[in-house]
C-alpha cells in the first residue's frame, strides 16, 4: 500500500511539473495582466472582494478589463453582461475546435474544462491535442495553474493599488500581445501558418479601425482560418 502511494506520488508529481513547465509562459503573462486588472479595479471603486470574486467566478482577462472599463463609465450592469457575452462568443469557436478531443469526458468534466478555458489555454491545449498529450489530469492541472497565477496576480494588484496611479507608463498593459505572440509563435510550424497569422491579424485591426470593436476578432479568425483550409485543399489536389 505504502508503495503503491508513493508511485501515485510521484506520477502526480511528474504531471504537475509537466503541466507547470507548459503553462509557464501563460503564468508569466497573467500575472502582470492579473495585477493590472487588480489595479484598474480598485481605481474605479469596485471592493476587493468583488475584485477578487470576478477572477475566480469569470476568469475571462479581457471581459474582466471591459467589465471595469464600462463600471468605470458608469454604463449600466446589464449592458456590461450583454457586451462581455459578446466578447466572450469566440469560445464557442475554440470549443467547437477541442470537442473531437473530448467525446469521452463526462459532463461535469467537460462543464469544468469550459469553465477554466481561455484564449490562451485554448492555444495550449491546440498544440498539445495535435501533439497526441490528451492526458486528462494534466489538462485540468494546466487550467488550474493558468486560472492560480491570475488570481494571483489580481490579489498583488489589489495590494499595489495605493502606490501606482496609471499601468500604462510601466508597460503591463502590453503583457497581454506579448503572451499572445509567444503562444502563437510556438504553433507556427509552416508556412501557411505564417500566411494564415497574418492575415488575421491585419483584418482584425482593419475590422477594428471601422467600428467593429466587439467581433474583429472572431470575424478576423473565422475569415482567416477558412482562407488558410481553402488554400491548403487546393495545394493538396
Amino acid at each position: 500500500m505504502e508503495q503503491t502511494m508513493e508511485v501515485g506520488q510521484g506520477e502526480s508529481m511528474r504531471i504537475f511539473i509537466n503541466a507547470f513547465k507548459q503553462t509557464a509562459p501563460i503564468v508569466m503573462g497573467y500575472i502582470p495582466v492579473g495585477f493590472a486588472y487588480g489595479v484598474l479595479a480598485q481605481k474605479v471603486g469596485l471592493s476587493p472582494l468583488n475584485t477578487l470574486l470576478m477572477s475566480v467566478m469569470v476568469f475571462a482577462g479581457s471581459a474582466q478589463l471591459i467589465a471595469v472599463g464600462l463600471m468605470a463609465a458608469g454604463v449600466p450592469p446589464l449592458s456590461v453582461i450583454v457586451t462581455t457575452f459578446v466578447v466572450n462568443l469566440r469560445h464557442l469557436l475554440m470549443s467547437a475546435s477541442l470537442s473531437p478531443h473530448l467525446r469521452s469526458w463526462k459532463k461535469w468534466q467537460l462543464a469544468l474544462f469550459a469553465f477554466e478555458l481561455t484564449d490562451e489555454t485554448f492555444a495550449l491545449h491546440s498544440t498539445r491535442y495535435f501533439q497526441g498529450k490528451q492526458l486528462k489530469s494534466e489538462t485540468f492541472c494546466i487550467n488550474v495553474i493558468a486560472q492560480l497565477a491570475w488570481v494571483l496576480g489580481t490579489w498583488l494588484g489589489m495590494v499595489a493599488s495605493t502606490l501606482i496611479t496609471d499601468v500604462k507608463p510601466i508597460g503591463l498593459d502590453y503583457a497581454l500581445p506579448a503572451m499572445f505572440i509567444a503562444l502563437l509563435v510556438a504553433q507556427i510550424k509552416e508556412p501557411m501558418h505564417v500566411l494564415v497569422a497574418l492575415i488575421a491579424g491585419i483584418l482584425s485591426v482593419v475590422l477594428a479601425l471601422v467600428g467593429l470593436d466587439h467581433f474583429h476578432v472572431i470575424l478576423a479568425t473565422v475569415v482567416a482560418a477558412t482562407l488558410g483550409l481553402g488554400v491548403e485543399t487546393w495545394i493538396r489536389k
